[in-house]
C-alpha cells in the first residue's frame, strides 16, 4: 500500500504543471504506467484527471479531482481518494515534464514515466455527471450535490467513480476501454471495485449526444434495465 500511495503521489503531485496552452494540450488525454504487473491508469480532460491503480488480482485504488495552471505551475484539488480519504478536500502543487509521447513526473526524488494511449480526442471527452434516471416510465431529475456519480472519458478510456466530495465517501469506481459508434455506445470492463468477476465483461448501451446531453439506455453490470441522463460538466 506504501508503494501505490507513493505512486499516487509522485503523480498527483505533477499533473497540472502547465502554465502555457501547449503543455495544457500535451497532457490531455490517457496514460499508462505499469511496475512490477501494477497498472495504473492515468485520465485527463479540460479541468478534471483521474488516477485507477489495479493488477491482475483486481483494484487496488484511485483518486482525482479538479486541476488548473497557473504562472507557478500547476494545482490540484483532490475530489476522491479511495486509499485515504482525508486527503478529499486538499490542494496540492505539481510539477511535470513532456518527451513527445511520454509524461515524466517527478516528486520527492521519484520519477515515473507515463505512455500516452490517446490524446483525448473525442465527442465524448470530458467529465459527465448522471443527472437523470428513469423510474416507473419517466425520466427522474437527479438534483446536483455532494453525492455524485460521474464518468471520466478521454478518446478511447473510461472511468467513473461514485463519491462524496464533503465527507470524502468513496461508493465504487469501474474503468476501461470504450467505443461510441452508430448510436452503441460500448464499455470493455478492465477493473471494478465492486466484482472483480465483470473484469473482461462488454456492455452495450444504446447512446444518443444532444449537445452536452448523453441520453443512455441498456442493462447494468448486474443485469437491470437502465435509462439514464449524463450531462457533460
Amino acid at each position: 500500500m506504501k508503494t501505490l500511495t507513493k505512486l499516487f503521489f509522485i503523480v498527483l503531485f505533477a499533473i497540472a504543471t502547465v502554465s502555457q496552452s501547449k503543455a495544457q494540450s500535451e497532457v490531455l488525454g490517457a496514460w499508462k504506467s505499469t511496475a512490477g504487473g501494477t497498472t495504473s491508469l492515468l485520465l485527463v480532460t479540460p479541468g478534471y484527471f483521474s488516477i485507477a491503480v489495479y493488477d491482475n488480482s483486481g483494484f487496488k485504488s484511485t483518486q482525482g479531482g479538479t486541476w488548473y495552471s497557473s504562472d507557478n505551475g500547476g494545482m490540484l484539488n483532490i475530489e476522491f481518494n479511495s486509499a485515504d480519504p482525508s486527503k478529499v478536500g486538499k490542494q496540492f502543487a505539481s510539477t511535470a515534464e513532456f518527451n513527445e509521447d511520454q509524461l515524466t513526473t517527478t516528486f520527492d526524488g521519484n520519477t515515473t514515466t507515463w505512455n500516452r494511449v490517446d490524446n483525448g480526442n473525442s465527442q465524448m471527452t470530458g467529465v459527465w455527471q448522471i443527472t437523470g434516471r428513469e423510474a416507473n416510465g419517466k425520466m427522474t431529475e437527479m438534483k446536483p450535490g455532494d453525492r455524485k456519480t460521474i464518468k471520466i472519458l478521454t478518446g478511447t478510456k473510461f472511468q467513473w467513480i461514485a463519491m462524496n466530495t464533503k465527507t470524502g465517501e468513496f461508493f465504487g469506481t469501474g474503468g476501461g476501454t470504450y467505443t461510441f459508434e452508430n448510436g452503441v455506445y460500448t464499455e470493455n470492463i478492465e477493473f471494478f471495485s465492486r466484482d472483480n468477476s465483470r473484469v473482461g465483461a462488454s456492455l452495450s448501451f444504446k447512446g444518443s449526444l444532444n449537445g452536452n446531453t448523453w441520453d443512455h439506455s441498456g442493462k447494468s453490470s448486474k443485469g437491470d434495465p437502465i435509462h439514464e441522463e449524463w450531462t457533460r460538466k
